[in-house]
């Protein structure tokens, strides 16, 4: 039977994206901004879940390598601080698309599906060549892994053509065709 502290661990990876929902709904709710609503939704899920989420891992591996790598089922060696800095560029990313233009917010999307995705395949191998159901290795980290670079894609496309659609002209003259 599962106990409480290996849920909370499986399901710490969803905190993130739950401040990106909650602070996207209300941001987009207000009314009062001038980005369309996919692209409020796409930078409050690149800064909060991509950005907070990357930022602390990066302080968590760097701080507490025995704990993490135990969540996750693998040793603790050097390379869990290449995990760290890795992260840390991916929460560059993600705090980047306070400001970033389309092709800019795609790239993030990009980014970080590769490593993400990448992440997904190791955790998954993990899983079925050796059994490692630690909560790090296949609780809600793949979920936030698979879907998360998906989410940030489809959402800077999607800002994308809003953009390119004309705004309510239902108040404008009509053109005239000469």
């Amino acid at each position: 039977m599962l106990n409480f502290t290996y849920l909370a661990e499986a399901a710490t990876p969803l905190f993130f994206p739950l401040v990106a929902a909650i602070g996207a709904a209300i941001h987009s709710r207000s009314g009062r901004t001038r980005l369309s609503r996919a692209e409020i939704w796409f930078r409050w899920w690149a800064v909060a879940a991509l950005g907070g989420g990357s930022l602390w891992m990066t302080v968590s591996f760097l701080t507490i390598p025995e704990t993490m790598t135990e969540m996750i089922g693998f040793q603790n060696t050097p390379f869990v601080t290449e995990i760290a800095f890795a992260n840390l560029g991916l929460a560059v990313l993600g705090i980047r698309a306070v400001h970033a233009a389309y092709r800019e917010r795609v790239t993030i999307g990009l980014g970080a599906g590769m490593f993400l995705w990448g992440a997904t395949l190791g955790h998954l191998y993990q899983w079925i060549a050796n059994g490692d159901t630690a909560p790090g290795n296949i609780g809600a980290v793949l979920i936030y892994d698979v879907l998360l670079p998906v989410l940030l894609i489809v959402l800077a496309m999607q800002s994308r053509k809003q953009e390119r659609q004309p705004a309510d002209r239902s108040d404008a003259s009509p053109v005239q065709v000469s």
